[in-house]
């Protein structure tokens, strides 16, 4: 029978193989994950599981805090920041669970995009067809867990970073409502944004680690009948300059979730996106509070960071308080009135990107392109974050490329969101 660390040494000796050209992982801990692996396979033998995750492979997003070493969030800006004193809240959590933590995975710098480009240590060819982007921010994340490097891989979430790699590379991505998971020891974007989530091959992983690191017990996902389920479809802007291979696919999903009993019923929200895109209209929340962030090295060490995300975040800076301020306070709002519209209706399904993964030779090469691509990525996922909302992205079988559905609930309807999931994904596997 193959042991945890039979594995294990199977994942390390492929990363060994192309350790010169290596741009998923950033770092690795072979001998803190033997040593995990050598445990769980001694509990095993024992008759002793420390519960779902334990044994698990899992990687971690470069901006989560590992104890002894700096944490650098994708950047080179930041390697005279003294080292980290303890680890991150979630990862405790994991090495607690039993996880094998593999190592620290690629990101956009900073995590400031959808797309998953990153200078300064490659960019991971996304897996399904490495001269496309792999998704951002968390894109080695996506690239791992689609290419079988981890099981789990954590990311963070401000505006799809979840959602985005793991439509991309064709697996699931799962972003909980904000502040359910700590953020402690996790180098920020957005304190008003930020929420962190896994990506795994299928909801149930997904729901475990959840669980793990908000400290709650895992619990077997109850895939919910679709019969009766309410879906709402947010038709108009979220629906605009769609790829037709991912409109093509997004309609045959919901043509069979309607055969299967689903109750979808078209469901407006443009007036509060567009209420939300006036509130931002000075800068994006993630941008004002990035300038905040990084503003002691931001002029300092102008030539370390990548053009494409520096100077975007030292544009916001500019933004007066009283403006934020307001921002902040309307945004409550607007939450409010979008937690009552989604009400009436189980979850919103949508694409969860507007296009399937671009060429990454183009952006690199045209910045207006890379802008304009950026913000056509982010657009579906990123209300989510606005509107302190869960969703989850599931990858829909057999396009020619990955392309992701994307499930949306009310705040803190993570367990009930999670169980529609599961009960989507049946329906999915059974067209493979």
């Amino acid at each position: 029978m193959t042991t945890i660390r039979d594995k294990l040494e199977t994942i390390l000796a492929r990363l060994e193989r192309r350790a010169a050209e290596e741009r998923v992982f950033l770092r690795l801990y072979e001998d803190a994950a033997r040593a995990a692996a050598d445990a769980a396979d001694a509990r095993k033998r024992a008759g002793v599981s420390l519960g779902p995750l334990d044994g698990a492979i899992v990687s971690i997003k470069d901006l989560f805090d590992v104890a002894g070493e700096t944490t650098l969030a994708g950047s080179v800006a930041l390697r005279d920041r003294p080292p980290a004193a303890r680890d991150a809240a979630i990862v405790r959590r994991l090495r607690q669970a039993g996880a094998v933590i593999l190592g620290k995975t690629n990101m956009v710098e900073f995590a400031y995009s959808g797309i998953g480009l990153n200078p300064h240590y490659g960019t991971p060819g996304n897996a399904a067809d490495p001269l496309r982007v792999p998704g951002g921010s968390s894109s080695g994340a996506g690239v791992s867990v689609a290419e079988g490097t981890s099981e789990i891989s954590i990311g963070s979430d401000t505006g799809g970073s979840v959602r985005i790699p793991a439509a991309f590379n064709g697996v699931v991505g799962f972003k909980p409502t904000a502040r359910r998971i700590p953020l402690e020891g996790v180098f920020p974007l957005s304190p008003s944004l930020d929420s962190v989530g896994p990506l795994a091959k299928s909801v149930q992983d997904c729901a475990d680690a959840d669980a793990i690191m908000a400290g709650e017990e895992p619990r077997p996902v109850q895939p919910c009948p679709l019969a009766g389920l309410r879906i709402g479809l947010p038709r108009g802007r979220l629906f605009s300059d769609t790829e037709p291979m991912v409109a093509q696919a997004f309609e045959a999903t919901v043509s069979r979730l309607s055969q299967a009993g689903a109750r979808l019923s078209e469901h407006d929200i443009d007036d509060l996106l567009e209420a939300m895109a006036q509130t931002t209209r000075a800068a994006s929340i993630a941008s004002i509070e990035a300038a905040e962030i990084h503003a002691d090295w931001l002029t300092a060490k102008e030539a370390e960071i990548d053009p494409l995300v520096g100077p975007s975040i030292a544009r916001s800076g500019a933004v007066p308080a009283p403006v934020y301020i307001r921002m902040l306070r309307d945004r409550r709002a607007l939450a409010a009135a979008m937690d009552e519209r989604l009400s009436a209706i189980d979850v919103l399904a949508l694409p969860t990107t507007a296009i399937s993964a671009p060429p990454i030779a183009p952006l690199e090469a045209d910045e207006k392109l890379y802008h304009r691509t950026d913000w056509h990525i982010l657009r579906n996922t990123m209300f989510g974050n606005q509107f302190d909302l869960t969703a989850i992205s599931l990858p829909i079988p057999g396009c020619e490329r990955p392309v992701g559905f994307m499930l949306v609930a009310r705040h803190g309807q993570d367990r009930r969101l999670l169980d529609i999931a599961a009960g989507v994904e049946a329906m999915l596997a059974q067209g493979r």
